[in-house]
């Protein structure tokens, strides 16, 4: 297995990574924006292209797509991974396990597919680039940072390909992560964070978003644009989608919640690549006041597959769900999907004890750690579809300065894109709004 990892540097040698190249029909940054709209809804456009202005980071987290296409015209490993498909530094997060661990991983699949591993890790290190810019960091903080992410995942792929392969397979993005890729500076970020993070429940949502009418029956608090009433159809439409959601689930879960009954439904809008998407909170009652709030969310094609000549699914949740629980360690144990008007969504819990470790706030020590964690996380998820040994092979040391340098040229590249984003905006070839509409 070694042998034939180390064997394709000869088709694809580590230096080639270090090349931005941009796909020959790259469209304009308002032709990619205009088509990334499409079937989006049209009030809630100007919001998601008002949220990609707020800086080129933003612009990043909102343009997979757009990297993807320059992504395949640049060089290639030969070897597939399942991808997260947009594995910038905003989509690892905290979360809380079956158990009661609370661990870190990626915890968004919208674009997740089989394809080079290199897509993922080469996004990560760009990302860690525009955040520490965000932040204030210097030119060599962002560049070392982007080093670490890339030696770190190197050094853990070696490290797996070594273990047994069940201990491999069940590895946890626990604080013991943090020791193992010498990344002390973060610990006390991820006790805040993990701290946090265990009070991020539904009893706390509902205990902030929702109220009891006269009727005695709990409904959300809406706050336009980010919460909004459904009407009737719409509330009927999503509580009847649930019934096939219970049957994605594993079936002793399925006894699980179907002892909730509905109480509520709403419209929320969610994230920066999310924005104009349908999305929809349901909130349901268990044991006394017990509450639980889901999360329907539309499932569209990945942006990844025009560029890796993947048609779309047959049914876009099921793939990312599929993707979710192929890359995580442990998936949220109500994750499932489900149609709502034809349309296809994923469901999960809303709040299941979420936390982050913003990116952008780190200064250089903590951020070059945080390259090194989450480094080690996507080598990890990357193995649970990629033999390590074979991936092992082909990595060396070499690939660190080669994936660095391309980082720092694409975070270029992207703030060259969000310039041209703000010109088109204010040329009125876009429609841009802030967040409180």
């Amino acid at each position: 297995m070694f042998a034939q990892g180390r064997a394709l540097r000869d088709g694809s040698p580590h230096r080639s990574h270090r090349e931005v190249v941009l796909a020959d029909a790259r469209p304009t940054v308002a032709e990619f924006v205009d088509a990334s709209n499409a079937g989006r809804l049209a009030d809630l456009v100007p919001l998601r292209v008002g949220r990609m202005m707020a800086s080129p980071f933003a612009f990043f987290r909102g343009s997979a797509g757009l990297m993807a296409g320059d992504l395949a015209a640049g060089a290639r490993s030969g070897l597939d991974a399942q991808l997260s498909g947009d594995a910038h530094a905003a989509n690892f997060g905290l979360y809380g396990t079956s158990d009661g661990q609370i661990v870190m991983d990626i915890n968004d699949f919208d674009e997740t597919l089989p394809g080079p591993w290199e897509w993922d890790l080469k996004r990560l290190a760009t990302s860690l680039v525009l955040a520490g810019r965000e932040g204030g960091v210097s030119e060599k903080g962002c560049l070392d940072a982007a080093e670490d992410v890339v030696r770190s995942y190197r050094l853990t792929i070696d490290h797996l390909a070594k273990q047994p392969f069940l201990e491999s397979w069940t590895a946890l993005g626990d604080e013991s992560v943090l020791n193992h890729v010498k990344a002390e500076e973060l610990l006390d970020d991820f006790a805040k964070a993990a701290k946090k993070a265990r009070k991020n429940t539904s009893a706390k949502v509902a205990a902030k978003w929702t109220q009891r009418g006269a009727d005695e029956r709990w409904r959300f608090v809406t706050e336009p644009p980010v919460m909004s009433a459904v009407d009737d159809d719409t509330a009927a439409a999503v509580t009847d989608a649930l019934e096939s959601y219970v049957d994605t689930l594993r079936e002793s879960r399925r006894n699980l919640i179907t002892r909730y009954a509905v109480s509520d439904v709403a419209f929320r809008v969610v994230g920066t690549g999310s924005v104009g998407l349908r999305n929809y909170l349901v909130l349901l009652h268990g044991n006394g006041d017990e509450a639980l709030v889901l999360q329907v969310k539309e499932a569209r094609p990945s942006a990844l597959g025009e560029h890796l000549g993947i048609g779309p699914a047959k049914h876009e949740g099921e793939r990312i769900v599929h993707g979710a629980r192929m890359v995580q360690a442990e998936s949220d144990m109500l994750l499932g999907w489900t149609s709502v008007h034809g349309r296809d969504y994923i469901v999960r819990q809303f709040r299941n004890r979420k936390g982050e470790i913003d990116a952008t706030t780190l200064d250089g020590d903590h951020l070059d750690d945080y390259g090194r964690f989450a480094g080690a996380l996507l080598a990890r998820a990357h193995t649970r579809s990629i033999d390590p040994r074979l991936l092992a092979g082909y990595l060396g040391g070499g690939l660190d300065e080669a994936f660095a340098a391309y980082a720092v040229d694409y975070a270029d590249q992207t703030e060259a894109d969000h310039a041209d984003l703000v010109k088109a905006v204010r040329a009125g070839l876009l429609t841009a709004a802030a967040e409180d509409g």
